[in-house]
């Protein structure tokens, strides 16, 4: 890609003006000794998969000159509930009995991975909270270790399969406020959502709470994964249900 790049700069006229350098942060050197704005496209599937904001805080304490900027500069987690019986039925349930075999191993494994996928819109049974907003201009690398409580109220009568979650960015220091969101009521993206489906299959009425948190922490074998740990309850007229839950993104 930086050989694709260097080409890119050279066929445009700006080899006086853009300098590529190959090489992954932590090793190379730089022409300057600082820099006034990082710009990096680092945001991974459920926001933090694959570990690269390490990288970009890294570059930012190296080279950025005070009151520099990063670029985007704030990103938030959010979190929702969707019904999604034929998905969970198709991808989930099926290992139960496949063809008369009992593949109920798989199956354990199968509710252990969060799955990234589109999720319609109509699918949302509850409102969306918030879960973690990071600053990438002041955080450090162990504030994307967390837990996060959240409430989500459902606003309709219906079944929760799963939880969803999607990530807002944000580049709140440019002339006119820029972002965008993944969510599911967004214009669709590459990050798409991150599907955990949920053991239990959740009766709500309108006005009623799921209440938990979530733990999010990169593995400790594998740092480039997320290991996720899920609390939630439901103290319904129809269900009543309180459960602990382990997922790694890989």
């Amino acid at each position: 890609m930086a050989d694709m790049a260097q080409e890119i700069v050279k066929l445009n006229g700006f080899s006086d003006v853009i300098t590529v350098i190959k090489g992954k942060v932590e090793e190379i050197d730089l022409p300057v000794p600082q820099v006034d704005i990082i710009i990096s496209e680092w945001m991974g599937y459920f926001l933090l998969y694959e570990n690269m904001l390490d990288t970009v805080l890294y570059a930012r304490d190296k080279w950025l000159v005070k009151d520099g900027l990063v670029l985007p500069d704030k990103a938030s987690l959010c979190l929702t509930a969707i019904e999604d019986a034929d998905y969970k039925e198709d991808k989930i349930e099926f290992w139960n009995s496949v063809y008369g075999f009992d593949m109920s191993c798989i199956r354990k494994q199968a509710m252990m991975e969060p799955i990234v996928d589109t999720v319609d819109q109509n699918q949302i049974v509850t409102n969306c909270q918030l879960l973690k907003t990071m600053d990438i201009s002041k955080m450090t690398s162990g504030d994307a270790s967390f837990t996060a409580p959240f409430k989500l109220i459902a606003e309709r009568d219906d079944y929760i399969h799963a939880l969803v979650a999607y990530f807002d960015v944000s580049f709140t220091k440019c002339h006119k406020l820029l972002g965008f969101s993944t969510g599911p009521k967004s214009r669709s993206t590459h990050w798409k959502q991150t599907v955990l489906y949920l053991e239990d299959v959740i009766t709500v009425c309108q006005g009623e709470a799921v209440v938990g948190s979530m733990t999010v922490a990169p593995n400790k074998k594998n740092p480039r994964d997320v290991d996720i740990m899920l609390k939630y309850s439901v103290n319904g007229k129809h269900c009543r249900v309180s459960r602990t839950q382990y997922y790694r993104m890989r």
